[in-house]
């Protein structure tokens, strides 16, 4: 890659441009297993697995999916939170050469139902938790098999025997019947050895959806290549984490692109220990930090403002194991980082990305110089432009902003079955993010607003079409638009402006009340206005940014 003015910003151990091995993500592990066999791979409360004795999980998982007929191209579907069972399930699918199909443990029926047909997944591994819900709609998708998982299943003696008693909300028994069955039970019958490498470096390794212009959710296809070649390039950025002898908190969910590589692969990848978080909030943060003294960990905005807030916080004299932190999926407020400062003293490094770049494309410099608003500059090997909205190809002045484009090693290969997003958004090589942005002339990123109108709440991309088309099947809605409004804790919040059919009565109880029957419940506004009617262009399209400007004026008059 030629020479760009954010190189300078590099600290001196970062390279501009990267040898990147090929090697997949499972043959790595496989490799980290030998190097690192006595390390421990995860920690789940209190329960430790080595790298010897995860190595040979996954392969036994493998196994027992090769006897469920598993073979290379065919698409798996998780839907869990962070357990061992994801990092297991994962790479044994790879090792099939078959595809991992994320979906959101938070997700409605509805919307899982969408994600399994559009992945054409045969095979749903899902917490005890959900299983009903799975069942509920198995004769409306392609999935013939329900493996079941339990948290209680890798937790030490005696929390194991005392787990479903202790925490009933956690965990549900599921009874074997035709098309469900129990991890373990699938485990314990399959042969040590028998699963082979069919993974190979240019193949799809994920589908990992995400929403879009028109609000329906799309599979982001990422190839073993471009997760892999992202590992490689945050290892280069957090270039003084100690191979094999650091722990992470995975509080970040890895269903999520931002916990699956910055956290889960990333970690496996370089033999560094990973405490699970199965709920992620600040209580659970703060007492594994205080157990386990992580030297990274990396969380949403809201995060570290409920760290910040809590009052068992260690003082800064005994964080000083902190190496650094990294924040993203949301602006960072100043103030947030002003405070992280002053009581913890370890850097929190912004960065910014997507789910099509696998996901991160920017990062203030690990150890260098990070600028307040900035996410950044482009990690080695990534190329950034700033163009001009209206026609996509004119570059924009220093400072001025404009469309921010992205191209690199890391880029997806497109949206699964969706051409016409494909030409929408990929241009001569180059991703068209639909993200507003300028840099300065150091090659610092600013992220300044949003052609798609997504909403960021808690970390969480929100698409309000979804949930205008929600609003709008309410009986007594005659017209509905969603925005996202400030909020101090989740970044945004959603708010819902709407207009009743004459002759009706609604209230915002009973709209909030239909919002939970339909919607994940982070997608379900938290406020509800009711107006006459709602502004609208010459052609009649609802202006959603005249209503953003209505309650910016709002604030401002406060």
């Amino acid at each position: 890659m030629e020479e760009r003015v954010w190189h300078k910003a590099y600290m001196p151990a970062v390279p501009h441009s990267i040898d990147y091995e090929n090697v997949t993500l499972p043959q790595a592990l496989e490799r980290t297993a030998k190097n690192f066999s006595n390390n421990t791979a995860i920690i789940m409360m209190g329960k430790k697995i080595t790298y010897r004795q995860l190595d040979e999980s996954i392969n036994r998982f493998a196994s027992a999916l090769a006897q469920l007929g598993v073979k290379k191209g065919d698409r798996v579907a998780l839907v869990l939170p962070n357990i061992p069972q994801f990092v297991i399930a994962t790479y044994a699918i790879w090792r099939l050469g078959a595809v991992v199909v994320m979906n959101n443990p938070l997700y409605t029926e509805r919307e899982l139902t969408h994600q399994l047909n559009d992945s054409g997944a045969t095979i749903a591994i899902v917490l005890d938790l959900l299983v009903p819900r799975i069942l509920s709609i198995k004769e409306n998708t392609q999935i013939k098999q329900v493996i079941a998982c339990h948290i209680k299943d890798y937790l030490p003696f005696p929390l194991k025997q005392l787990f479903p008693m202790l925490k009933k909300d956690l965990h549900r028994a599921t009874q074997p019947s035709d098309g469900v069955v129990d991890f373990l039970d699938l485990m314990n019958i399959a042969p040590k050895n028998g699963a082979l490498h069919e993974d190979k470096y240019e193949d799809l390794a994920a589908l990992l959806y995400t929403g879009g212009t028109t609000g329906v959710s799309k599979g982001v296809m990422l190839t073993h290549k471009n997760l892999s070649v992202n590992v490689q390039q945050l290892k280069a950025l957090m270039y003084n984490a100690e191979e094999g002898n650091e722990t992470v908190i995975g509080i970040l969910p890895f269903f999520h692109s931002a916990g699956f590589t910055v956290i889960m692969n990333h970690c496996l990848y370089r033999g560094l220990a990973i405490v699970m978080v199965v709920r992620p909030d600040a209580n659970e943060l703060v007492k594994n930090m205080i157990k386990y003294k992580p030297g990274l960990f990396g969380g949403v905005p809201t995060l570290y403002v409920g760290l910040l807030e809590h009052p068992d916080l260690p003082p800064k004299s005994e964080l000083s194991y902190m190496k650094g932190s990294i924040s993203g999926a949301a602006p960072l407020a100043l103030e947030t980082i002003r405070d992280w400062d002053k009581r913890v003293g370890a850097q929190i490094v912004e960065v910014y990305g997507m789910t099509e770049m696998s996901p991160v494309s920017h990062a203030n410099p690990w150890g260098g110089t990070s600028k307040a608003g900035s996410v950044g500059v482009p990690l080695p090997d990534t190329d950034c432009r700033i163009v001009d909205v209206e026609t996509g190809e004119k570059d924009m002045p220093i400072g001025e902003p404009g469309e921010i484009i992205l191209k690199g090693p890391q880029q997806m290969t497109g949206y699964y079955n969706r051409s016409e997003e494909n030409a929408k958004s990929i241009h001569d090589g180059w991703f068209y993010t639909g993200d507003v942005g300028y840099m300065d002339d150091e090659g610092y990123l600013y992220v300044v607003d949003r052609t798609k109108d997504m909403i960021i709440a808690g970390g969480y991309n929100i698409y309000p079409r979804e949930i205008d088309e929600i609003l709008y099947e309410h009986p007594k809605v005659l017209e509905a638009c969603s925005a996202g409004v400030p909020d101090k804790y989740r970044g945004e919040t959603v708010k819902a402006y709407v207009v009743v059919k004459d002759g009706e009565t609604l209230t915002k109880e009973e709209l909030i009340a239909y919002c939970k029957e339909k919607l994940a419940a982070y997608k379900v506004p938290r406020q509800i206005e009711f107006m006459d009617a709602l502004p609208k262009s010459a052609i009649g399209k609802v202006l959603r940014r005249e209503l953003l400007d209505m309650e910016a004026k709002r604030d401002q008059a406060q």
